[in-house]
């Protein structure tokens, strides 16, 4: 078993720590979600129509990558990282796709179809 005996490099100590991030990322990172947080309770209140789950949805998805990226360090990773991090995000997009692919051939339970009166009265006129 080798061990290195002396002093250690100053690649040495970073590399045993990875990489380290100033204190004010992380400080601009939070700042960003509080406002992000304060902009998704603003636009809960106001009523954007059909656009209401889509700027919802942006506003929650930034919020995600801002998470992702710096808190759980994935700006920092090896490119296999990010493929594991980005294809479950795939399959929830084919998830969700295929929801509103099938959506529009969807009939409303709500409304009953009645069949064709007969043309009895058609047949009464001959």
């Amino acid at each position: 078993m080798s061990h290195h005996h002396g002093s250690h490099s100053h690649d040495d100590i970073s590399h045993e720590l990875g990489h380290v991030v100033p204190y004010k990322v992380y400080a601009t990172v939070f700042g960003s979600l509080v406002a992000l947080t304060v902009i998704t309770v603003a636009v809960s209140r106001v009523d954007f129509g059909v656009l209401n789950i889509v700027i919802a949805m942006l506003v929650a998805s930034v919020k995600a990558m801002l998470v992702a990226l710096f808190f759980m360090h994935l700006k920092y990773e090896k490119p296999i990282t990010w493929m594991f991090a980005f294809f479950p995000i795939f399959l929830l997009g084919l998830l969700i796709g295929g929801v509103f692919l099938d959506n529009p051939f969807r009939s409303d339970p709500t409304v009953h179809v009645s069949a064709p009166a007969a043309s009895s009265g058609a047949a009464a006129h001959h």
